[in-house]
């Protein structure tokens, strides 16, 4: 039998991986099917702002907020992490792919220059890179205790994605399963 596929969740990497490149991570999965899985870590800062990416990119910023500027850019993952992937709310017709539950993930420069000009979604994240599975990997690593999965509605994702500061994500979320993960131990038990 096949395990559901957990598109639109949230993955809160276990205490184990402590000193892991996911140790403390929360990611939010924006697809998993057959052949494998995409996901954003969407609680570590890149140590950037939306404004020097712009800036990097030679994009006008003349129109854009104050608040879009100053937004952090995330740290979304190992791979490509040199590419962008801006995570949005559907407020607007973007190229961009959706995912379900009001949210589509696009990664084209016009987005950029939508932000620049203050013509971009309402909501959003800007994450460098995503982490990636291949068919069977995610399910075997949730199998193996490494990844919590927190299922989510469209309302609570979206408090979490892009209301809740990052050093509060894994708890927010964990919250949702009636958990406090600050007290989880780092060792998995089987019963």
């Amino acid at each position: 039998m096949t395990a559901p596929f957990l598109k639109n969740q949230f993955l809160l990497a276990m205490p184990s991986l402590a000193g892991d490149y996911f140790g403390g991570g929360i990611l939010y999965l924006c697809e998993h099917n057959a052949d494998g899985a995409m996901a954003l870590l969407v609680n570590r800062s890149a140590d950037l702002l939306i404004s020097d990416v712009l800036s990097e990119l030679d994009i006008p910023t003349s129109n854009a907020p104050a608040s879009t500027l100053q937004a952090p850019v995330l740290v979304g993952g190992p791979v490509q992490s040199e590419h962008g992937f801006l995570l949005h709310d559907d407020s607007t017709d973007a190229d961009s792919m959706a995912l379900g539950q009001g949210l589509m993930l696009g990664s084209g420069r016009h987005l950029l220059e939508a932000l620049g000009r203050g013509e971009g979604p309402q909501r959003y994240l800007l994450a460098l890179g995503y982490a990636g599975w291949g068919p069977g990997q995610l399910e075997e690593e949730l199998a193996a205790n490494v990844w919590l999965s927190c299922p989510t509605t469209a309302e609570q994702a979206s408090e979490i994605l892009f209301d809740a500061p990052l050093s509060e994500r894994v708890q927010r979320a964990a919250a949702l399963l009636g958990i406090d993960f600050r007290l989880m131990a780092p060792q998995a038990g089987y019963a």
